[in-house]
């Protein structure tokens, strides 16, 4: 595929981007931004490498008034900040040594280097800022062309260099793949056992992107059928419920979501749940919503659930009942509140005290089953329930 070059994508025109190529002299784009520019969907972020060791990128930085954050020096990673936003630039780099967890790294002036320690062909592209000649040193384009994610090299060898390849290697597959490299699914499911030396983090937040992927329930399926959550989350063992969720999001035209889909993928028990979300070290709110998933299926009318748990926890558990045109629903409805308190009610000569607390939950109780009305409505509600909180003080 000679003669390929970048499309005229928007970011290219970024306000300062222009600027800091000349101020590098020598420098590339590389990675997803050409990824993604090739296959015509908007890049996240915008990558730049460069032969520039990474002190004089930050001294040509400072010359050019541009601010230079060392966000991964020890790694050659400098954050450029411009006016556009932030664009990292990257020293050229071949690994020393790795473990799987992390690499120590020593800065090189060969392309070809650089582009062999990268993790898949289709991620090892580069393109020249100017012209926009593409730089394929393995073959990434054809890759690119039948949407094929392959290893660079041998893939038992990367997978050991960084045992998180193994999760991108099927979020990659999900989001850009339609058939996996038979070698790269072979390594994959034979070395599964490596994901349990990384850290919960690490895995949590390749799985959350992983499961919103374009092609993420038959990835999701192929998973589990070559046993890749086994060593790290057994209690994945279907993906059954995540396939009807997917139907049920695009029936109601509401776009998915990484922790409903992980609820998903797991047995509606509520303990487990939680304990998933611990394991993953997820926050507070993220694992009150897994949990949540694990609900059983309500009869409740939607805007009462979205008034009770939160329109998100709501759409959540609606969508996971396969009640797509409640959840639509309750996704464009503004969850009112209560329009009284308790103040109104000693107002009107309620005692301060417990009283007025039970007092409230039975206005709100009934304001709720009738439809959350207002006017004469509420004020009929709440002159029945002020009436008999008012006989039992006496």
């Amino acid at each position: 595929m000679d003669g390929v070059t970048l499309p005229p994508v928007e970011w290219r025109g970024r306000a300062g981007l222009a600027a800091l190529v000349e101020t590098l002299g020598e420098a590339r784009f590389v990675g997803g931004s050409v990824r993604d520019a090739l296959l015509d969907t908007p890049a996240a972020d915008i990558d730049l490498a460069t032969p520039l060791p990474p002190q004089a990128v930050i001294d040509r930085l400072k010359a050019a008034g541009i601010r230079a954050v060392p966000t991964g020096i020890e790694h050659g990673t400098v954050t450029a900040v411009l006016e556009s936003g932030p664009v990292e630039v990257t020293t050229l780099r071949r690994d020393v040594s790795t473990d799987g967890r992390r690499a120590t790294v020593a800065f090189t002036d060969d392309w070809q280097e650089d582009a062999a320690r990268r993790d898949f062909t289709i991620n090892a592209l580069y393109a020249d800022p100017r012209t926009g000649r593409i730089f394929d040193y393995f073959t990434g384009l054809d890759d690119l062309a039948v949407r094929r994610v392959r290893f660079i090299g041998d893939p038992l060898q990367r997978i050991a260099e960084d045992h998180l390849r193994i999760l991108r290697f099927f979020r990659f597959l999900a989001r850009f793949g339609d058939t996996p490299d038979p070698a790269g699914l072979d390594a994959c499911t034979a070395r599964a056992r490596d994901l349990m030396a990384l850290s919960r983090e690490r895995i949590a937040d390749e799985l959350l992107k992983l499961l919103v992927a374009r092609d993420a329930v038959r990835v999701a399926g192929l998973m589990i059928e070559r046993g890749i959550f086994a060593p790290v989350l057994p209690e994945v063992a279907s993906a059954d419920r995540l396939s009807a969720l997917s139907d049920a999001e695009a029936a109601a035209a509401i776009p998915p979501d990484p922790i409903r889909r992980l609820g998903a993928l797991l047995p509606q028990d509520a303990q487990l749940a939680e304990q998933v979300g611990a394991r993953l070290k997820l926050s507070n709110i993220q694992r009150k919503r897994l949990v949540a998933t694990a609900m059983p299926h309500p009869s409740s009318a939607p805007e009462a659930l979205a008034y009770r748990l939160g329109a998100q926890t709501a759409i959540d558990i609606l969508l996971l009942a396969g009640r797509s045109a409640d959840a639509a629903q309750v996704s464009t409805w503004a969850v009112p509140r209560l329009p009284i308190g308790g103040g109104a009610l000693v107002a009107k000569g309620l005692a301060k005290g417990p009283d007025v607390a039970r007092a409230l939950r039975e206005i709100e109780d009934r304001w709720l089953a009738d439809g959350f009305p207002e006017g004469n409505r509420l004020d009929d509600i709440v002159a029945a329930v002020l009436a008999q909180a008012l006989r039992a003080q006496r």
